[in-house]
């Protein structure tokens, strides 16, 4: 665990004591699962049991807010989420092969992570770009109009750019 990890799982506990004296104490209970993943990055069991004791929440509970809402990752995540929208505009251009494309090239299915633990693969709902369907995110980038060319073009982007960043 690296020091900024290190201080932000101190702030999260001390929070959590602070919190759970309070009326209520299970409606904070989203924020505090965001706090936990913002520190390991998705949301460890061990995390959950010890919100749930700290605050006295069920922990089937607290599986219960992880597990409905979309935004949390309940195992470890590559160090690039690919998004691939499969929004009406985008499937019917397109986007299934895209995806296809990225799960053979990847070597992962929808909701895995790589071996080398550069790309998680995930499916959107709309992403908002219609206009240059299909699309794909890689963390909050946007790539559009898009075939199996440009999107093996845009993954090796990333895997040259390997765990320094982003390419440019």
């Amino acid at each position: 665990m690296t020091e900024v990890q290190t201080q932000k799982l101190q702030a999260l506990r001390s929070y959590m004591q602070e919190i759970k004296d309070r009326e209520n104490p299970e409606s904070y209970l989203i924020g505090i699962l965001h706090k936990v993943q913002d520190v390991y990055g998705y949301l460890p069991r061990e995390m959950m049991d010890e919100v749930a004791q700290t605050l006295l929440i069920p922990t089937a509970h607290i599986w219960g807010v992880a597990t409905f809402y979309h935004y949390f990752n309940l195992e470890p995540i590559g160090q690039h989420v690919i998004s691939v929208c499969m929004g009406t505009a985008c499937y019917v251009k397109g986007a299934a092969a895209v995806l296809e494309t990225l799960k053979k090239e990847l070597g992962v299915e929808v909701g895995q992570t790589t071996e080398d633990k550069l790309f998680t693969l995930q499916e959107a709902r709309c992403l908002g770009a219609c206009g240059i369907a299909p699309v794909i995110m890689i963390d909050e980038k946007i790539y559009g109009e898009l075939d199996r060319k440009k999107t093996i073009d845009i993954i090796n982007q990333y895997r040259r750019a390997g765990s320094v960043g982003k390419p440019k």
